[in-house]
Parts: C-alpha cells; sequence; structure tokens
C-alpha cells in the first residue's frame, strides 16, 4: 500500500501507511472493506486510439464497477475494481456526446453531463441504450453541463459552470424519446453566488433529506448552500477556511472534496453544521499519485480519484499515461 499524507488543522503532519484492521475486515461486508490486495491505480486504456489525450474528469460507482469520462471525446471508460485497466465503454461522439464531465449513477442509469454542448444523457447500464437525453436552451450564450446529483427521490440536479443557473429534471421526467429542454429550478442571479469569466458553479452534492444542495465555487475556494425547496443561496461560512472544491462526496454533514488547483493537490475534509450553513475544514490528505484530481466517488471503504493532468494540457505538454486513484476513504 503506497503513502496517503493526511494533514489535520490540529497536529503536526504525518505520514503514515493506512491499512485495513484485522476487526474491519472481519466486521464489514465484503462490499465496503478496504482492499489493499486491489489495485492503487487504474490505467485508462492505456493502448486505446485516445490513450495520448484523454483527459478524463468524472467518475462514478456502481458496486465493484467504476465509470470515467474523457473531456476530449466523450468516450465514457468501464473499470472493475480488481483489474489495472478501465476500457471504453460508451465510445465518444455518440448521440452528440463529443465532450463528458460529471458523471452520476442512480440504480442502473449512467447520467453524463456534456460540458459546452450543454446536453445530459442517460444510459442504461445493462444494454448502454440511450434512455434519455436534455439540452439547455440555445440562445447563443455560452454554457458548460458540469457536474451532477440525484436527490433521494431521484430528481437529477446540474450545475452549469457558465450560466448562473442549476437545472432539475424530475424523477418522472427521466426517460426520453427526444432531447427534452433541460429546465432550470433555481437562479443564482442578484445572490452570493456571482459569476465571472472563469469556472463558477462546478461540483454539486445534495442532502439526505433532498431539500439542500451544496455547490462547489473552485477558482474562490467557496462552498454554497441551495435550497432546492425555496430556491434560496447563501455563502456556507467556512470559518476562515477555504475549499477549492470541483468533485464533492456529502456523508451526512461530512463532506469531501477534490482539490487539483490547490497546493497541494489534495482531497479536503469538511465538517459541515447540521443546517449546512457552515463548516470546518478539519484535513487535507494528498497521495504521490495525485495528478490534478479532479473527482472522487466511493467505493466501499476506497475513494477513487480521478488524475485528470489538466494542467498538462492547458501548458501544451505531454500527459502521462491517465490513470484513477484508489486510497482509503479519509
Amino acid at each position: 500500500m503506497r503513502p496517503v499524507l493526511t494533514t489535520t488543522l490540529a497536529t503536526v503532519v504525518a505520514l503514515t501507511l493506512v491499512t485495513a484492521g484485522p476487526a474491519a475486515a472481519h466486521d464489514a461486508p465484503a462490499h465496503e472493506r478496504h482492499r489493499p490486495d486491489r489495485p492503487t491505480t487504474y490505467l485508462l486504456d492505456p493502448v486505446g486510439p485516445a490513450a495520448d489525450d484523454i483527459y478524463p474528469e468524472g467518475i462514478a460507482t456502481r458496486g465493484d464497477e467504476f465509470y470515467v469520462s474523457s473531456t476530449t471525446d466523450g468516450t465514457i471508460y468501464r473499470g472493475d475494481l480488481d483489474e489495472p485497466t478501465a476500457t471504453p465503454f460508451l465510445p465518444g461522439g455518440q448521440d452528440g456526446r463529443v465532450v463528458a464531465a460529471g458523471l452520476k449513477v442512480d440504480g442502473r442509469t449512467l447520467f453524463v453531463a456534456g460540458g459546452p454542448t450543454g446536453l445530459v444523457w442517460a444510459y442504461d447500464l445493462r444494454t448502454r441504450e440511450l434512455t434519455g437525453s436534455w439540452q439547455v436552451v440555445q440562445d447563443g450564450t455560452p454554457t458548460f453541463v458540469n457536474d451532477l446529483a440525484v436527490s433521494p427521490r431521484g430528481d437529477v440536479y446540474v450545475t452549469d459552470s457558465m450560466r448562473p443557473v442549476l437545472y432539475r429534471i424530475a424523477a418522472r421526467e427521466r426517460t426520453t424519446t427526444g432531447t427534452e429542454l433541460l429546465e432550470p429550478v433555481v437562479s443564482f442571479e442578484g445572490t452570493d453566488f456571482t459569476y465571472d469569466q472563469d469556472v463558477n458553479a462546478n461540483g454539486l452534492v445534495v442532502s439526505r433529506d433532498g431539500r439542500t444542495a451544496v455547490v462547489a465555487k473552485t477558482r474562490t475556494g467557496q462552498l454554497f448552500r441551495v435550497g432546492l425547496t425555496d430556491g434560496s443561496v447563501e455563502l456556507i461560512d467556512l470559518r476562515g477556511g477555504s475549499v477549492a472544491g470541483d468533485g464533492l462526496l456529502l456523508d451526512g454533514n461530512r463532506l469531501l472534496a477534490s482539490e487539483w488547483t490547490a497546493d497541494p493537490q489534495s482531497v479536503v475534509t469538511v465538517r459541515l453544521d447540521r443546517d449546512l450553513r457552515s463548516g470546518t475544514v478539519v484535513s487535507r490528505t494528498t497521495d504521490p499519485s495525485f495528478d490534478d484530481p479532479t473527482t472522487i466517488a466511493r467505493a466501499g471503504r476506497d475513494l477513487l480519484v480521478v488524475n485528470s493532468q489538466f494542467e498538462t494540457r492547458s501548458a501544451g505538454g505531454t500527459p502521462e499515461p491517465f490513470t484513477v486513484s484508489r486510497i482509503p476513504v479519509p
């Protein structure tokens, strides 16, 4: 097992080897255990035609399977936690999917956000068939549909990094025969969530009761609380802290966020108060394998982290083979 570096606010930085103890392994169901025998990094189709420029972004899990998106051509890769390589599952360009960003699995459905295309697609994971598609209003305004979250009742929420709105696909409308309109449900105009020329609304999670969302604004290090029933929008008080969050993961009042624009790049843990209006950064976990970690997904006691290498692309450099990291959940 490789070392995972966690920095807490109350202790000196310590380098520790993290392994699952015998009691935990005995008590936890097999699919929830941390498995040191599994690969700690997964290659994304290293011999495939897009091997040199996958530049992945989103990730979602279903049991022991995981799915990763390519921002270059919209390919969706599928991997198994026991196998070292993830291979193409849905070919790029299919259904107009020339870019793929955020991913979310709910039941047997995979939702894909299409970035600047303004499209969202839904696929049946068993048949690979397209079961639904939605698109933002085509009025010439730039768009970037970025991340998705599914509420307990099955509603799908989608962020737009260019337009100051949050979209919703109602649970009863998740199957379509054509491309339907992606409807805004919350507007950020006139609120504390001000949009600028950079990436705005990015990572997204929904609370267990389905009434509240948390949205990240990466470049400013801010988190926002969004009321899904009343449309309220307010800045979360991090008590002087900062979270340059991209992908988010919410477990009760414990929020994990991947930070690829921060130094060092890490997965940050935030303890949110019960009403999600304030919180405290309690740790930052780094790993030698991190390379611009954009999004995260939980697989039992493990966390899968996408290494996008976006900075390499911005600099015009030559990327290393593209990978997903597996670390214990901080």
